[in-house]
């Protein structure tokens, strides 16, 4: 049988457990060794994103210290914040210029501003559990629960307010469509969809060379123009639900349930309007569900994580058609629920609430260099920031616990230990 893992799972188990969520935002005057990242997604270069904006003023004075060396020898992670104020678990998160975003099972968006990390805004209350969510220019796009992708953008009338800009797909995309039933998929026995719609929850999104690719729990992966909000295709991707989704280089990776990591690339390039074809499928263990994949930024090394807590790497080719296996690894005892990669540092959630820091090395094998642990559910997302602060950078983490962290990680020396908490 088929090991399949889903978030909405871990949900229901941290529920009946009857976990709460972590206490007021707090910073600690320590950082004896702290790991903290987050990542942005790209914008348009024709719209200028009011989350880059400096519209804002921030105390100087952090109210934690970060190394400015690398650490070697023994160390231990102390989160530098714990920040609560989801409803629900923390489903999936992004960084924008000086704004974390993050987005919860409770319906609830929440805007932070750094780096004292308060609570700037939150919007997006009353629509579908949010799954995932990217920001282009000065929009942001959210994956919902109810099979429903949503567009967002700062009201002009008051900076801190997110206004709904439209639903995908658009009512006119539907107009455009549901007379003609060549327009309509079979999803299940006696009901019919337009090939525009999900029929199931939203689990993913990743944005490339200006078009928004969604992966759902339907097995399909739909392709948007970020322009007009248009549905350009929609792909019969895999067997099972679509877990994950990163786009390099001309190229969009597709994790699974159905234990595959599928490459899709745009023919005729980036200007073209041809549909989406297949390079290459990764293969992983034989039913093992993958939940999350990663792509280096050269594009030439591809990471999934899978539900029986191994990482697999593959390396490209030059032409980016070819993947051959670099590594797998044990990196938890319980499911990868996501990853991050930064440079040539790997961050690995886990259904066992920890975090394991891993160096990638030449031809694309893993060496791990760190455990954190401080959540007290599975940790569901996380993203690395791009930037150095000090010999480190900054990774946040979600996690099921409703808590968001903030951590510093050291950059790797020799030296490090391999497993510290």
């Amino acid at each position: 049988m088929r090991e399949v893992f889903r978030p909405m799972d871990l949900c229901v188990m941290e529920e009946r457990r009857g976990m709460m969520s972590s206490s007021v935002p707090l910073l600690y005057g320590e950082a004896a060794t702290t790991t903290s990242s987050s990542s942005c997604t790209s914008s348009e270069s024709d719209e200028q994103s009011p989350l880059n904006s400096d519209r804002f003023e921030f105390d100087a004075d952090l109210k934690f210290r970060i190394p400015s060396k690398p650490i070697s020898g023994f160390y231990s992670y102390k989160s530098l914040a714990v920040l609560s104020g989801h409803v629900g678990s923390v489903s999936c998160l992004a960084l924008c210029g000086e704004f974390i975003l993050s987005g919860s099972q409770g319906k609830d968006i929440i805007v932070w501003q750094q780096p004292d990390m308060r609570q700037f805004t939150k919007f997006g209350t009353g629509e579908g559990s949010v799954k995932a969510l990217v920001s282009v220019g000065n929009k942001v796009f959210t994956a919902h629960q109810d099979s429903k992708l949503r567009v967002w953008k700062v009201s002009r009338s008051s900076e801190n307010v997110f206004r709904l800009l439209d639903t995908l797909p658009t009512t006119k995309d539907y107009l455009g469509k549901f007379m003609k039933q060549s327009n309509y998929v079979q999803t299940r026995r006696h009901h019919k969809r337009l090939w525009i719609e999900h029929a199931d929850s939203i689990s993913c999104l990743a944005v490339h060379n200006g078009l928004i690719y969604s992966g759902s729990w339907d097995k399909t992966l739909k392709v948007w123009r970020v322009s007009d909000f248009k549905c350009l295709e929609s792909i019969k991707a895999h067997d099972d639900a679509i877990n994950g989704l990163v786009a390099s280089k001309g190229i969009v990776y597709s994790a699974s349930a159905d234990g595959k990591i599928k490459a899709w690339g745009r023919e005729g390039g980036k200007n073209s309007n041809t549909h989406h074809s297949l390079k290459g499928i990764l293969e992983g263990h034989k039913d093992v569900s993958l939940n999350s994949v990663i792509v280096s930024e050269d594009g030439s090394s591809v990471y999934g994580g899978g539900s029986n807590g191994f990482i697999m790497g593959w390396l490209a080719n030059k032409e980016f058609d070819s993947w051959k296996v670099s590594c797998e690894v044990k990196a938890h005892e319980m499911a990868v629920l996501c990853m991050s990669l930064t440079g040539d540092t790997l961050c690995v959630g886990s259904a066992d609430r920890s975090i394991s820091i891993w160096k990638r090395e030449i031809h694309g094998g893993l060496f791990r260099f760190g455990i954190i642990k401080g959540h007290q559910g599975p940790v569901k997302c996380l993203q690395a920031s791009p930037s150095r602060v000090g010999d480190g950078f900054m990774l946040y983490s979600g996690s099921l616990d409703k808590s968001l962290r903030v951590w510093w990680i050291p950059k790797y020396s020799v030296g490090t230990e391999d497993d510290v908490s």
